[in-house]
């Protein structure tokens, strides 16, 4: 089913779906201006709205969202409850936001409801151009919220990786009218037909009267492997409007090597021919697909072409760029680094908490330093990459190996699970200058994500924009179609 979708030409850049608010509405907005496809990070953006009306709004930027929500008691409740006029005191701690759960919660509905729909409305103003959002497929306790949010916004695509996306295009043909809708939930232990959903009811919010339908986005699975591709391509109920094929130099979460996990010399996983994707399968299964990670040259778009490909997608450049969402201090500091070659971007086996490899920057004083890391009190107050897991009573409970230790081997998990663990979901609220000042003085610490392919920026101007990266990718090729 396929409602009122956008039309039939296709950009050749999309800009990718990093972090906790890197790409954040100025950056997709300042792409999708320039007429390629721009994208907001969808990850823990409820976090992000909370805190960031706390800090009291300064420009009105998410009031005037708020103000344009289709449904207005909704936002009112939302905006009593978090902002703040003229922001909380400095160094004051911000108030928490709901954890993510299978059990139903109004107050965390509503907020990733509409976070999610202030992100996409301000990157959609001003211009015509076409606008994005990403997710997590293994953040699925927030999917179905967050994805109604984003439609009530407009959103023209959305993006969903680290997982296998197969019941999403399910959830977009409901959401697109208004009924309820839900997703299955992955709770380890849970014996084989045990099924566990988390849901919306867009009734809960609009009230007794449906508003009218809304566009369905179109849907782009970001995966690793033809396999994949081909799996979720096999029948209507599970197949997506194309693929995003992302390499293993790409930043953020990447999938572990095919076979058993090799390491090299410097701990890195190794990947090999069974990890090489297939493109010319890709292509044949008629979908338009894009390549991503080590594609931030004309070349390697050109590259692109001729084996198919729509286009690119493209994260580490748009990261580095003004309109990033990057703390600007940390941004300036990444920019110079990377400039004089001295920043080591590692794809670290054991940082996440999700169990995928994930790129870390090395930069002094954020969570890469093993004593800023060794230093931080352990604790998982944010919970955005709990796993559910059923409990020997048969309830479900969560759990995090970036949590005490003490408290992750109660939940029936080894000690060895917790080992090197990072907390990413406050490293990377800090690195958009969110971090949480906690009572006792302590200030969460900023964690950083690149790709490995930085060979661009010799390319680029100095302290680059968005549309120098653009300008750098396409040269004299035609633009979007």
């Amino acid at each position: 089913m396929t409602l009122d979708t956008a039309d039939d030409t296709f950009p050749t850049i999309i800009q990718g779906g990093m972090g906790v608010g890197v790409s954040g509405w100025r950056l997709a907005r300042a792409v999708s201006a320039a007429g390629q496809l721009g994208v907001v990070s969808g990850v823990a953006l409820d976090l992000v709205l909370a805190r960031r009306l706390q800090q009291g709004d300064p420009d009105g930027d998410l009031r005037r969202a708020l103000d344009a929500f289709p449904f207005p008691e909704v936002a009112r409740r939302v905006r009593e409850r978090y902002y703040v006029p003229g922001g909380i005191a400095p160094g004051k701690p911000y108030r928490p936001v709901p954890k993510l759960g299978l059990r139903p919660h109004r107050g965390r509905t509503e907020l990733t409801v509409t976070a999610n729909f202030a992100e996409v409305f301000l990157a959609r103003e001003g211009h015509d151009g076409l606008v994005g959002v990403n997710y997590l497929e293994k953040i699925q306790l927030a999917t179905p919220a967050a994805v109604y949010g984003a439609m009530l916004a407009g959103v023209d695509y959305v993006l969903m990786g680290a997982g296998i996306p197969s019941e999403i295009p399910g959830l977009l043909d409901a959401l697109a009218v208004h009924r309820p809708a839900e997703i299955s939930v992955t709770v380890a232990g849970a014996e084989s037909g045990q099924r566990h959903t988390v849901g919306i009811d867009p009734a809960t919010l609009h009230g007794p009267l449906p508003p009218p339908p809304l566009r369905r986005p179109r849907l782009l699975a970001i995966v690793s492997s033809d396999i994949l591709a081909t799996y979720l391509a096999r029948k209507p109920e599970t197949r997506p409007d194309g693929f995003v094929v992302e390499g293993p130099v790409a930043g953020g979460h990447s999938a572990p090597p095919r076979g058993r996990l090799q390491l090299d010399e410097e701990g890195e996983p190794l990947y090999g021919p069974r990890d090489r994707v297939d493109t010319a399968k890709v292509a044949a299964l008629g979908l338009p697909f894009w390549l991503a990670g080590g594609h931030a040259d004309r070349q390697a778009l050109t590259r692109a072409l001729e084996v198919g490909a729509t286009g690119v997608q493209v994260g580490t450049a748009f990261a580095l760029c003004r309109e990033s969402g990057l703390e600007e201090k940390l941004r300036r500091r990444l920019l110079d680094a990377a400039v004089t070659g001295t920043l080591p971007v590692r794809n670290d086996p054991d940082a996440s908490p999700a169990g995928f490899p994930f790129k870390v920057a090395s930069l002094p004083g954020t969570v890469a330093d093993p004593d800023v890391y060794t230093a931080r009190p352990r604790l998982c107050d944010l919970g955005h990459l709990r796993v559910p897991y059923l409990k020997t009573d048969g309830e479900v409970g969560y759990r995090c190996p970036a949590e005490p230790v003490d408290t992750y081997v109660r939940k029936g998990r080894p000690e060895s699970d917790t080992v090197g663990r990072r907390c990413l979901c406050n490293g990377l609220v800090s690195a958009i200058g969110l971090g949480q000042h906690r009572s006792d003085g302590y200030v969460e610490p900023p964690l950083l994500t690149l790709g490995q392919d930085l060979g661009f920026l010799t390319d680029l101007p100095n302290d680059h924009t968005a549309a120098d990266v653009i300008t750098h990718l396409l040269g004299g090729l035609p633009g979007p179609g």
